[in-house]
C-alpha cells in the first residue's frame, strides 16, 4: 500500500519531470522553432506509465493528456499553432494527470496570451497579431460548419504559425512552471 508521502513525493517527481521538459522543448523551439517527436512522444508513453505505475493511474493520464493536449490539438486544426505544442502539452498532462493538466492548460493560456502580446509589440506587430487571431478563431466556424471535405475547408484558414510564429515552446515552459508554483505553494 502507497503512504501519503509515498503519493507526495510521486506528485512532486512527476512536476520535476515536467518542468523540466518544458525547460528542454524551450529551448528546442526557441533554436529550431520546433518541438520534435523524439521528445514529445517519449515523454507522452513515459507520463501515461508514470500515472499508471505511480499516479492516480492510466485514466488519469489520459484525462490529463486529453485536458492539457486536446485544445492545442483543435488550435492545430486550425492552423494557429504547432502539432508539437499539442504534442507537448498531452504529454505534460499524461505526467500530471486531469487536475493537473487543467491548470497547466490556463497557466499555459495565460503565459501564452502574455509572451505573445509582448512578442507582438516588441516587434511592432499589435494590429496585425489581434487580426491574425480574429480570422483564426473565425476559421473556427468556417472549419467545423462549413460545407466541403474538411482538408479543404483547413487549407482555406490562413497559417500563421512556423517561422514568423511564436515560438509557443518558450510559453509552454512559462506556464508549467507557474501551475507548478500553484499547485505546490497554493498562494489562496
Amino acid at each position: 500500500m502507497i503512504t501519503l508521502l509515498q503519493h507526495a513525493q510521486h506528485h512532486a517527481t512527476a512536476w520535476v519531470v515536467v518542468i523540466v521538459a518544458a525547460i528542454v522543448a524551450a529551448t528546442i523551439d526557441v533554436r529550431t522553432r520546433r518541438l520534435p517527436n523524439a521528445l514529445t512522444g517519449p515523454l507522452l508513453l513515459a507520463g501515461l506509465i508514470w500515472s499508471a505505475a505511480f499516479g492516480a493511474g492510466v485514466l488519469d493520464g489520459v484525462a490529463g493528456t486529453l485536458t492539457a493536449g486536446l485544445p492545442f490539438f483543435l488550435f492545430w486544426l486550425l492552423r494557429g499553432y504547432g502539432a508539437g505544442d499539442a504534442k507537448m502539452m498531452m504529454a505534460l498532462g499524461a505526467w500530471v494527470g486531469a487536475a493537473g493538466g487543467t491548470v497547466v492548460l490556463l497557466c499555459v493560456a495565460l503565459a501564452g496570451g502574455v509572451v505573445a502580446l509582448g512578442y507582438a509589440v516588441a516587434r511592432r506587430q499589435l494590429l496585425s497579431t489581434a487580426g491574425n487571431m480574429l480570422v483564426t478563431m473565425s476559421g473556427a466556424v468556417f472549419l467545423f460548419r462549413g460545407g466541403g471535405r474538411f482538408r479543404d475547408r483547413q487549407d482555406a484558414i490562413p497559417r500563421y504559425a512556423g517561422k514568423e510564429g511564436i515560438p509557443y515552446g518558450a510559453a509552454i515552459a512559462l506556464g508549467t512552471a507557474l501551475a507548478a508554483t500553484l499547485v505546490w505553494v497554493k498562494p489562496w
